[in-house]
């Protein structure tokens, strides 16, 4: 998914947040010297990487757990630096969208994760994770009693199979597509089984989805897949109930299903979410409804953000990070004071920032190569706030991911994090480059901006003529995304969608999926990594398969180098003393939204 300000897996989309330079803010990016120095380490990470459990029926039952010391009523502000790129939950594939999608979408499964973070899929508007008899191929959904909209309108099967049927419409560009691919052909193939979707009055044949009765979901697959659960619980698979469909404007005006409902949205500015009378926590195993609403404010940058949940005055007293971080001017603020930190969350995020090659237009390997050598890793994670908001990248697959290995660094980046500068100029020059132009776009928001300028003074420093281009950070997706961007170079981040490199290596660099809207950012088509994935997509066994993800992660960077890698995230969050319930979610990769209250 990128991260929000990067796109999505879960595409995997934290907020492009702004932040103040402060190359003294924080430690190293070694894993050298002490906690309060570093923030989060990977032994951490590998905590956050273990498999999901699937839920009986029992364990998709409401209510949701009851959160200590609870109690109804209130208003939460949240701090938002942007907009939200989509509210359709077809189109949502980012964090932030993913985290609001919490608390107003839901759909077959959802995760329920336990106080030490494991996590479970459960049931959501089904009755239990699901039911298969033939080895995954085939799946059975039994959908439960009293789940409606918001206008009270039941949701059936016939609204099951219209979303997912409306996710093979031409203007449904922006979300995920691993269910579409298993029903209906891999890459973009699976547009041609249903063009209209179903407006035209077509349907999928029985013999790929079925719904016997009103109750009733039935997934036909032609090959097992085994994780058909923990897909369906993400955002871009929520429930979108027929009689609310508008089609394009649904992105603006989604009907809810989920314990909280828009009541005011002005773009650009602010959002008001209110109760869902029609949610029933007696449905619901995964969320509560503690308080009355959450008023969203955005254009509130990481320093903001940061200042005034840390003076803790007035609302900033119920004031929350969705997205964003604590600034890095602020960590040592925070960390230092007993008091403030104590209001603190934090864990590793499941994201690689990359700096992305366009292949179709940065042709030469030696080109990309000394690019990646170039790249002053350590500096361009501190506006991101230093050592407590990442480190040093050293491949495309994250700490949580499994498989991911600790002393794998062909680059040469944990000895060199801040660029080999000479080794770059050297290849630059065997490659006849010096002197080239390229196109280095970044989202115009102050964080992208401050690692911009690291960046591109790298690149100057080659040889290259780096011509920089801003871009709109609420719509940076969505321009990054189309195949013909005109840009050369550019950032993204991702992470996995579940905890399986099957998340990560067919979504970015699986050529057969490049479209407009893809994630398919460096414009990779090769024919043996198609090839490899779709080898691997077969293979039932989880440990052989990992080991084979891991070969060709090493294949694609080192034989390939579509992107370089820049910093594995992690996230440092505060929250206002009188919201209650704050925990870092390992599923969110943030604060988890559907269990805060307000203590008084």
């Amino acid at each position: 998914m990128s991260i929000f300000g990067t796109r999505k897996a879960r595409a995997i989309v934290v907020a492009v947040a702004a932040g103040s330079l402060a190359l003294t803010a924080c430690g190293g990016n070694d894993n050298k010297g002490s906690a309060k120095e570093q923030g989060k380490t990977k032994e951490d990470a590998a905590k956050q990487s273990a498999a999901v459990t699937f839920g009986d029926a029992k364990a998709s039952t409401g209510p949701a757990a009851p959160v200590d010391g609870a109690r109804p009523g209130g208003t939460i502000t949240v701090y938002q630096t942007d907009d939200f790129s989509h509210l359709d939950p077809a189109q949502s594939y980012v964090s932030d969208a993913r985290i609001l999608g919490r608390l107003i979408h839901r759909g077959l499964t959802q995760y329920q994760e336990d106080a030490s973070g494991k996590l479970t899929v459960v049931g959501d508007i089904a009755t239990d994770s699901g039911k298969t008899t033939d080895g995954g191929k085939t799946w059975t959904y039994t959908l439960k009693d009293g789940v409606k909209d918001q206008n009270g309108n039941p949701i059936t099967s016939a609204d099951i199979r219209h979303t997912v049927e409306r996710l093979y419409t031409p203007f449904i560009t922006d979300g995920p597509v691993y269910l579409q691919n298993w029903l209906s052909g891999e890459g973009t193939t699976y547009r041609k089984a249903l063009p209209e979707g179903p407006y035209g009055g077509q349907h999928l044949p029985n013999d790929v989805l079925e719904t016997p009765d009103e109750k009733t979901v039935i997934f036909k697959f032609k090959e097992p897949q085994a994780d058909l659960p923990q897909a369906l619980a993400m955002t871009g698979y929520s429930v979108v109930p027929a009689k609310g469909d508008t089609k394009e404007k649904y992105d603006t005006a989604p009907v809810s299903v989920g314990p909280y409902k828009i009541a005011d949205f002005k773009p650009g500015k602010e959002m008001k979410l209110v109760k869902n009378e029609n949610w029933d926590p007696k449905t619901d195993s995964v969320r509560h409804q503690y308080v009355d609403g959450f008023n969203i404010a955005f254009n509130t940058p990481d320093e903001a953000q940061t200042k005034a949940i840390l003076a803790d005055r007035d609302e900033a007293k119920n004031g929350i990070q969705m997205t964003g971080t604590v600034a890095t001017t602020q960590v040592q603020n925070v960390v230092n004071d007993a008091a403030a930190k104590a209001r603190t969350i934090s864990g590793y995020q499941p994201y690689v920032w990359q700096l992305n090659f366009n292949l179709d237009r940065v042709k030469d390997k030696k080109i990309r190569d000394a690019i990646t050598l170039a790249m002053p890793n350590k500096n361009v994670y501190q506006p991101d706030g230093g050592a407590y908001g990442g480190e040093v990248a050293t491949g495309l697959i994250s700490p949580t991911t499994p498989g991911f290995e600790k002393d794998y660094d062909p680059f040469g980046k944990l000895k060199k994090p801040m660029g080999d500068i000479e080794a770059a100029k050297k290849l630059i020059q065997e490659a006849g480059a010096t002197g080239m132009k390229l196109t280095y776009a970044y989202a115009n928001t102050p964080k992208r901006q401050q690692q911009a300028q690291f960046i591109a003074d790298a690149l100057q420093k080659i040889g290259l003529d780096i011509q920089k281009k801003e871009i709109d950070g609420a719509t940076w997706y969505e321009q990054v995304g189309k195949v013909d961007n005109g840009l050369d170079l550019y950032m993204t981040g991702w992470g996995q969608d579940w905890p399986s490199a099957s998340t990560v290596i067919p979504p970015l660099y699986d050529g057969k999926q490049l479209q407009d809207g893809s994630s398919v950012y460096s414009h990779i088509n090769d024919p043996k990594v198609n090839d490899e994935i779709a080898r691997i997509k077969k293979i039932v066994d989880p440990a052989e398969a990992q080991k084979a993800w891991t070969a060709l992660h090493h294949d694609i960077v080192e034989r390939i180098n579509p992107a370089a890698p820049l910093y594995f995230t992690k996230s440092l969050q505060i929250q206002g003393s009188n919201v209650g319930g704050a925990r870092y979610s390992n599923d969110l990769s943030a604060i988890d939204v559907t269990r805060v209250f307000l203590k008084s």
